[in-house]
């Protein structure tokens, strides 16, 4: 499946940086706004021990994690909505992605400016949602004027669509994001082809520096009204010191323990940062092992047996008869597959599996 997380923020907040610490891959970053206009895309693993189990276990030549894929989008300003700071660009750019990793800076440093002029990192995200919110706006509004003919004739569908989309109207009006409108099974699929930027998932990451002026040290209300916001909303949100961690994937895996413990940032937050990502885009991973290959495969949260079989071959959907499932801990601790089965940890399952993250799984098909 690919789904992918586009990296939005401010300018000079850390999202370039943060790219560079997911991906191996190189994309300008400096100390200004708009250094990166064209967005950059980079494939990244996502963390996973049990595939590093499975394949000790299966004694495989080759694994293969579940991957992801971030989008490096250039910085937002107040007035992006209406074109400021090329941001017609920049919110196209937005809307194609599946997710948002919305990259907020939560440290003090004078020889890093701020296009706002100083750091408060709830002002940051209201600014950023608005310019979302008023884009998502103008999108519904022309929507609901090419809806208006198709409703007065009495099509169904059309006005099934025009009541989300006035219920999404009034929300967005009061400056509130789509996401937060309760909206039923059918008016969510009503509203999909319209790729609304306030309806995607959102992920917050806190962008912290290591011997900086970090906010939640510092206790001057700003880092506590930011921890009053995300409870307010219930927001989802990681912490992570970019700087430092694209600093470490030079290093040798040897080198990275001291240098963590020199600058005292001990959490990898990076893979914290992947695998909240993975989980925002709905997303878990089955897997299948043998001597030549150990792989995670991606498949949304939810997926019966013959959808996780597609993963593999369209066929394995097509021409599903049954699958064979086993837990990959308990697999990894039966000790071997024979043994697994003579204990009768490996079950059988039809058509109506709903498949389980971390389920080992083979395909009998047709």
């Amino acid at each position: 499946m690919a789904l992918s997380i586009g990296i939005v923020g401010l300018p000079n907040v850390g999202k370039s940086t943060l790219f560079n610490a997911l991906t191996k891959k190189s994309v300008l970053v400096a100390n200004y706004p708009f250094a990166t206009i064209d967005p950059s895309v980079g494939v990244v693993s996502v963390p996973d021990e049990r595939v590093d189990r499975l394949a000790l276990f299966s004694e495989s030549k080759k694994k293969v994690p579940a991957a992801v894929e971030f989008v490096d989008i250039a910085g937002l300003v107040k007035g992006a909505s209406e074109g400021e700071g090329l941001g017609n660009q920049f919110l196209t750019n937005i809307r194609e992605v599946d997710a948002i990793a919305h990259v907020v800076r939560a440290f003090d440093n004078a020889n890093i400016g701020h296009v706002e002029g100083g750091v408060d990192p709830v002002r940051d995200i209201e600014v950023i949602n608005m310019e979302l919110a008023l884009a998502d706006l103008e999108s519904v509004n022309r929507r609901l004027n090419s809806l208006e003919k198709d409703v007065k004739r009495g099509d169904k569908e059309a006005a099934l669509e025009a009541e989300a989309v006035e219920k999404v109207s009034l929300a967005l009006e009061q400056g509130h994001m789509a996401s937060s409108v309760p909206l039923t099974v059918e008016e969510k699929a009503a509203l999909k082809g319209m790729h609304l930027l306030t309806l995607k998932p959102m992920l917050y990451v806190l962008n912290r520096e290591a011997d900086g002026h970090n906010l939640d040290e510092i206790s001057d209300g700003r880092y506590e009204r930011l921890m009053q916001f995300m409870e307010k909303t219930g927001a989802q949100w990681v912490a992570v010191d970019a700087h430092i961690e694209s600093e470490l994937r030079e290093l040798h895996q040897d080198d990275k323990q001291s240098f963590r413990q020199e600058y005292g940032v001990f959490d990898d937050g990076i893979n914290g940062l992947i695998k909240a990502g993975y989980k925002l885009l709905g997303l878990m991973s089955f897997y299948t092992t043998g001597e030549d290959e150990t792989r995670a495969w991606t498949i949304a949260v939810g997926s019966t047996a013959p959808e996780a079989g597609a993963a593999i071959h369209s066929d394995f959907k097509d021409k599903f008869i049954r699958a064979e499932v086993i837990n990959c801990d308990q697999l990894v601790e039966a000790g071997s597959r024979a043994a697994a089965r003579e204990k009768g940890l490996i079950r059988t399952e039809g058509k109506e599996y709903i498949v389980k993250d971390g389920d080992v799984m083979e395909f009998l098909h047709s």
